[in-house]
């Protein structure tokens, strides 16, 4: 029998732009697998909210920054069923300026943000080439477009998700494999919340904080849409940010 409902990987999917993007994506009749590290009363609080809308939600807890331990948790699911989508969204912040950087907050983040994306998407890419179908989106940011003064681990980590993805989409387009970013700008979640309102907002011609709302409907886009003709492109969500 063909399988008729479809099933979103989100990595990172508990709080913040993840959590707005499990919720639309359920809203758009996705079932989702979500990932989390640790905080378990967030990813059941998603969890609860995605089965509210109808949709079933299992929850995986794992570092992604362990590629032993991810591999152990997705592999078993993978042989239930190939996932339509997988969205890697995620990533720590441990800015520092380099000159006082610590090894730890430039290992830390280098293998949680790039290094997790490639434990995650090898065995997911493996098995949506071999069914000939999948989304991919890939969440950046735009401090991996522009680069950010006390952020340089930070916009490597995403400036190589960038070009892990474009590389990625010249691989696997010709299997039916869509690969796309989705960069967001300055986003209200707990991550800018601390952030000089006053500095920030004349850089932003809409002149307004994002919401994670706004970079979940275009993550559901990229998913759910079946005229689909977008392939290896970074979309910025920023308000004007970037232009």
């Amino acid at each position: 029998m063909a399988e008729t409902t479809k099933t979103a990987l989100v990595i990172g999917g508990s709080r913040g732009i993840g959590r707005a993007i499990v919720e639309r994506l359920a809203a758009s009749g996705f079932d989702i697998w979500l990932t989390y590290r640790g905080n378990h009363a967030a990813a059941n609080e998603a969890k609860a909210v995605v089965e509210a809308a109808g949709r079933s939600c299992r929850l995986l807890a794992f570092d992604v920054a362990d590629r032993a331990a991810t591999r152990a948790a997705l592999e078993p699911l993978l042989q239930e069923r190939c996932p339509d989508a997988l969205v890697f969204n995620s990533g720590i912040a441990r800015d520092n300026l380099l000159a006082f950087m610590q090894d730890a907050e430039w290992d830390d983040v280098l293998r949680t943000n790039l290094d997790g994306f490639f434990n995650v998407s090898k065995p997911v890419v493996f098995e949506m080439i071999r069914k000939k179908r999948g989304r991919i989106v890939v969440i950046s940011s735009i401090s991996g477009q522009m680069g950010q003064a006390g952020q340089m681990n930070y916009a490597a980590s995403k400036a190589g998700l960038i070009g892990a993805a474009r590389s990625l989409a010249r691989e696997v387009g010709r299997k039916n494999v869509f690969v796309n970013v989705v960069s967001p700008g300055v986003i209200e979640t707990e991550m800018t919340a601390d952030l000089p309102k006053e500095h920030v907002l004349p850089l932003i011609p809409l002149n307004r904080y994002g919401t994670a709302a706004e970079v979940a409907a275009v993550v559901d886009f990229l998913c759910s849409e079946p005229h689909m003709y977008v392939h290896g492109q970074v979309i910025g969500v920023n308000g004007g940010m970037a232009i």
